[in-house]
């Protein structure tokens, strides 16, 4: 009595093989489904102010205005008598280390072109040019104790991206003296320009 056909390993293990591979295919893309990372929607970004080195608190603004010539003083006004700002907003941020309390203002400036950004900052980075007048300096913001930000112990810091300049003032509290603590919080408040739309 003959025994039953002989089967064709290879053939079989071929077949096996692609079973495999679709069910492998087939696992991977479930797991594509049920995990797909792309979100619905953008994805909102923190606000600058909670992103650095300090934390920041806003207490005034954004003041929006396109008045600069108004806003500012000495060779500063004059700067801009001749080169008109586009837009400029302002605010007022307070942050604490160590026990010391700072007030920092941050002022936008859009200029027409990057050219005269770049001429803004290199103007106020020197002493005795003026500014861009910061809330407490024209009282839009009061309050007891409040430090003059436009002082001379007061801490500058400036950038130009694009067509804006960001013009940074701070000070702190209760007459507290501390040169490299005031300047590094200076020269972090300079991301909070994120927040500030012309």
């Amino acid at each position: 009595m003959p025994g039953p056909p002989a089967r064709d390993t290879r053939s079989l293990l071929l077949r096996g093989a692609g079973l495999v591979a679709i069910a492998v295919v087939s696992g991977l893309l479930w797991f594509l489904i049920r995990h797909d990372s792309t979100p619905d929607g953008p994805v909102a970004q923190p606000p600058a102010q909670n992103t650095g080195q300090f934390k920041f608190t806003k207490v005034a603004g954004p003041e929006k205005s396109d008045d600069c010539v108004a806003k500012s003083y000495t060779k500063t006004k004059e700067f801009f008598q001749d080169n008109p700002c586009r837009s400029l907003v302002r605010a007022l941020y307070t942050t604490e280390s160590g026990g010391a309390k700072a007030l920092v203002s941050v002022v936008v400036v859009g200029m027409p072109d990057s050219a005269k950004a770049k001429a803004l900052k290199a103007l106020t980075e020197k002493d005795g040019t003026g500014n861009v007048t910061d809330m407490v300096r024209d009282k839009t913001f009061a309050a007891p104790g409040t430090p003059s930000v436009s002082s001379d112990d007061a801490a500058y810091a400036s950038k130009v991206e694009g067509t804006n300049t960001t013009i940074v003032l701070a000070d702190f509290y209760a007459k507290h003296k501390d040169k490299d603590l005031i300047e590094s919080i200076a020269d972090d408040a300079l991301r909070l320009s994120a927040d500030l739309h012309p």
